[in-house]
């Protein structure tokens, strides 16, 4: 699955791939793998820049999605279990349990940095800061959230602020964070989104907040059927990007990614994210409950 090339990608996500430990088994995850596959099912070509050992199972990214592979002896693993109902709703408790390795702008292919779009999507502070700008021209997304963890025992994960926020926040067009992502951060956050063109704060099936060159609205969420909520953050985030950067509407980008994350978290995993042809057709219907 690694590749030495650099083939000509439209966008590129980078951060670790994971295996995540659920009560329903093993199974692979990351923000950067929701990433890459949501942006391959809106038919773009994608690349990733990530790192993984042996055990990640290689038939996990579609034969469309180039791949560059840091080499690692392991692969970044988290343990997820229901944790306490916090103030968003339910919530898990997160252990980081391995580490693969940092992922730096020299394994950067060149080509890669020409893309129109790229992600930016830590999930244990891998992602080394300084990407952010070894993307001159491209229309960049951050998601944070791997930049605001910290391993305590047992490897269980807790919140910590985003000290390179004013390392990154220069070279990104849009920052998307969870509700709990900044609940012991409100103000820092607020302050994000007044430095970037566009920023979202999901809220599950309360919908979204989404500001405007720091102005905020709210988003709607889509009806789901909700089975599995992971990843549709990264999910939202990456279409949101996609959707902005194609049309350049930020209010019609946010409705499309918040059904593009209500599709996806009706199935396990991946299996919930839509293509485009039926993306476009869950917003039409989106839209046409909003206009009674």
């Amino acid at each position: 699955m690694t590749s030495s090339e650099e083939p000509r990608v439209d966008f590129v996500a980078v951060g670790h791939v994971t295996l995540d430990q659920t009560p329903r088994g093993v199974r692979p995850g990351g923000a950067a793998y929701y990433a890459a596959i949501t942006a391959h099912r809106q038919g773009l070509r994608v690349g990733l820049l990530t790192s993984f050992g042996p055990d990640f199972p290689g038939d996990a990214l579609p034969a469309g999605v180039s791949v560059v592979n840091v080499s690692s002896e392991r692969t970044t693993t988290f343990r997820l279990a229901p944790g306490r109902i916090g103030r968003g709703g339910r919530a898990r408790e997160l252990a980081l349990l391995a580490r693969a390795t940092d992922l730096e702008a020299a394994t950067l292919p060149d080509a890669w940095r020409e893309a129109s779009l790229g992600a930016l999507c830590p999930v244990a502070a891998e992602v080394d800061p300084a990407l952010a700008s070894a993307f001159p021209e491209t229309s960049l997304v951050a998601v944070p959230q791997g930049w605001m963890r910290q391993r305590g025992a047992g490897g269980v994960v807790s919140p910590q602020p985003w000290e390179d926020a004013d390392l990154v926040l220069p070279h990104v067009q849009a920052v998307v964070v969870s509700r709990e992502d900044i609940e012991p951060f409100e103000k820092e956050a607020l302050e994000w989104f007044q430095r970037v063109p566009v920023g979202a704060v999901t809220r599950g099936p309360e919908g979204a907040v989404l500001f405007v060159n720091g102005d905020r609205y709210g988003v709607e969420a889509d009806v789901a059927l909700e089975q599995d909520d992971t990843g549709a953050g990264d999910v939202f985030a990456t279409v949101l990007l996609i959707a902005y950067n194609r049309d350049g509407n930020a209010w019609d980008a946010a409705a499309a990614a918040a059904c593009c994350a209500a599709a996806s978290v009706e199935a396990d995993g991946v299996a919930g994210i839509p293509d485009r042809a039926a993306l476009e057709a869950r917003l039409a219907a989106y839209r046409r409950r909003q206009a009674g």
